[in-house]
């Protein structure tokens, strides 16, 4: 209360001192009244106003708490974030994709920056007889038996990102460079749009609001997929059923983002609010689930079918295991994003507290598929924080065939984790709708960063490889990683992932209990 009072006083004594030597002195003083005036008006509005405390109690200072707070994220990560801080990617994992994107050096001087000994340090067994590798194009194919048209696919991609989450000029630069390193390009459940046209190789994702493929009424749309699966870009399609920023939550798209650019993408009504529900309305369960992915595999002419999902309840999955037994219909692959996977925006309970990490969610589903005779069938694709070379070999020692990258890709952009992708304000214009802004990011250039940062990750990995003497992607198990599971104890993936099951054996697709006993 006094300092409000002090502040009042004080405002007013201004103001008045101001008036008076404009009456006494000359008019040219009443100049200077046009800062301190609006100040008093603003002061004694604060001083009656009932919403914010603080600029009730403090009238005009208050205000620099709101200001300092905006500058906050910017203060942290300029000034005192260190190499190994920062979330939801450290300084040190953002340059080395800078680094990679640009072909510039990517060596480090002086030894590690992290502590070796502490709780959660992760490392992998080298050996004293390194191999050559000679090709660094790693791949697998997806599609089983029911599959005619498999796919060669790059073990590192594109995540899924739709155009409206990105800009038109960011989704055009991931294609080219998708096209330009030959790999491929998640488009998000939001369709397919012209910006995705570009080179690069598709993978076509549907979602619960089968935006591309609906009809009026937002039910799946049978003919309008059939026209647009067998077109020669589209190599893939992935059945969205959750993801790991917002497992089981919908969206909305409002009417002022539904442009009629974006409605014509998504076959919805321009300028209206436009619902992605929760859940799918062309299946109610498991059987159903099977059912529809055979119907999309026959309208696309055999491309390989797969679907997404982030584990929460086991026995679920474990429910749609025992579906693909009694339909004998296998997806081709299986898409596993983790708890602590990106979006542009979701609520912060969904984002921290929903979903299976992705290390447990991997290892589970790999194990399950193992113990159901189904691993042979499908292949395993992982999301959720891989941008490294040593990321990527982690998850395929856990099980994955394959890997997505979303926010390495957008960092290989120019993305400078700004925190804004939910604010249409990105700095850098990757997500954004504002065209003063996505129009400062440069296609060709950014395209060729893509391209370059997917072609040296793979090259670090393949040098991990060979100091490992891992010879092909099968060689590498969760036995050679290890883990600092506590003070004393350090752990290899094996002990921590698969301690009950045993080896697991990619080239057989089960576990061998008694090498792993040996």
């Amino acid at each position: 209360m006094a300092v409000r009072k002090l502040i009042l006083i004080t405002i007013v004594l201004i103001n008045l001192i101001i008036l008076s030597f404009g009456i006494i002195f000359t008019p040219q003083w009443f100049w200077l009244l046009i800062i301190p005036f609006p100040l008093m008006i603003i002061a004694f509005y604060n001083s009656f106003q009932t919403n914010h405390a603080i600029l009730r109690n403090f009238p005009l200072v208050g205000y620099f708490r709101y200001f300092f707070e905006s500058i906050r994220p910017e203060l942290r990560q300029y000034f005192w974030e260190s190499d190994t801080d920062g979330r939801p990617f450290n300084r040190r994992q953002r340059s080395i994709v800078y680094q990679r994107s640009k072909n510039e050096r990517e060596t480090v001087a002086f030894g590690m920056q992290t502590d070796p000994q502490a709780v959660g340090n992760e490392w992998v067994a080298h050996s004293m007889f390194p191999c050559h590798i000679e090709n660094h194009d790693l791949r697998t194919t997806v599609g089983n038996a029911s599959c005619s048209q498999p796919y060669s696919l790059s073990v590192f991609n594109i995540s899924a990102m739709s155009y409206g989450a990105l800009s038109k000029t960011a989704i055009t630069a991931l294609n080219k460079g998708a096209a330009l390193q030959n790999f491929a390009h998640n488009t998000g459940e939001g369709g397919i749009s012209t910006y995705h046209i570009s080179g690069g190789d598709l993978i076509w994702q549907i979602g619960t609001g089968y935006f591309g493929c609906r009809n009026e009424m937002g039910y799946f749309d049978a003919d309008l997929f059939a026209e647009k699966s067998n077109r020669a870009y589209v190599k893939m399609i992935e059945l969205k059923i959750s993801q790991g920023a917002k497992p089981g939550h919908g969206g909305i798209l409002p009417a002022a983002k539904n442009t009629p650019e974006v409605a014509a993408i998504r076959h919805v009504v321009p300028g209206t609010d436009v619902m992605s529900p929760p859940a799918h309305s062309a299946f109610r369960n498991p059987i159903e689930m099977m059912e529809f992915i055979q119907q999309l595999r026959t309208l696309s002419n055999g491309k390989p079918i797969g679907f997404k999902i982030c584990i929460g309840d086991k026995q679920e999955f474990m429910e749609i295991c025992r579906a693909m037994q009694t339909t004998q219909i296998f997806p081709d692959f299986i898409s596993i994003d983790g708890s602590e996977g990106g979006t542009g925006a979701a609520p912060l309970e969904f984002t921290d507290n929903l979903g299976m990490p992705l290390y447990d969610a991997l290892t589970f589903v790999t194990t399950t598929l193992i113990k159901y005779g189904l691993k042979k069938h499908v292949k395993v694709i992982a999301s959720s924080r891989i941008v490294t070379g040593f990321d990527l070999l982690k998850v395929i020692a856990l099980g994955a065939d394959a890997c997505y990258s979303a926010r390495g890709m957008m960092f290989a952009l120019g993305c400078i984790q700004a925190l804004k992708c939910n604010e249409d304000v990105c700095p850098v214009g990757v997500a954004t709708q504002q065209p003063h802004l996505y129009k400062g990011l440069d296609v060709e250039d950014k395209s060729v960063r893509v391209a370059q940062f997917h072609r040296n990750t793979l090259r670090a990995t393949v040098e991990i490889m060979e100091a490992c003497g891992f010879r092909t992607l099968d060689d590498v198990t969760a036995d050679k990683f290890f883990r600092k599971a506590d003070s004393i104890q350090t752990l290899s993936f094996q002990e921590i992932y698969f301690k009950e099951t045993g080896r697991l054996n990619k080239k057989e697709n089960n576990f061998a209990k008694e090498e792993f006993l040996d």
